[in-house]
């Protein structure tokens, strides 16, 4: 019989604290792009709108892809955005009061809401031949990790 080497950790033993993460990531996309975003233009919507719903729902469902990742009372999510020439920053924090940490679900919000951007505006972004070559996910990570006791 085999054992399986996977498990999820036992967090039991561990106590209840505030858990907080922040979590940044950046698309670079065409200055039009970033223009027709800013006056609402785009054809599927809101972009911002639609890219923070996304976050928020993709906080809630990290456990489900993440196979190993427990599931956790999200208390707080807060997703902005910072609009630049040629590129967006997302932002995600994440707030809880867990046993165990909440940095994956501050960057799953992050990746979905920098994918949803990418999503709404790949018409903007095509090339002659269907091409994103200045279309651009990147420096996804973690800004902020905190605990605190209650």
């Amino acid at each position: 019989m085999r054992t399986s080497r996977t498990s999820m950790i036992d967090i039991s033993e561990k106590k209840d604290i505030l858990r907080v993460a922040r979590a940044r990531g950046t698309i670079f996309l065409e200055k039009e792009t970033i223009n027709t975003i800013k006056e609402n233009k785009i054809k599927k919507g809101d972009v911002l709108a639609n890219a923070e719903l996304a976050a928020v729902n993709a906080v809630k469902q990290t456990p489900a892809f993440i196979f190993l990742a427990h599931p956790i009372p999200i208390m707080s999510v807060d997703v902005s955005f910072e609009i630049e020439e040629k590129f967006i920053n997302v932002f995600v924090e994440v707030k809880a009061i867990a046993k165990t940490g909440v940095e994956l679900e501050a960057l799953m919000g992050v990746e979905i809401a920098l994918l949803t951007i990418w999503d709404m505006t790949k018409y903007l972004e095509k090339d002659e031949n269907g091409q994103y070559p200045n279309t651009k996910i990147s420096d996804i990570l973690v800004i902020e990790k905190i605990k605190q006791d209650l």
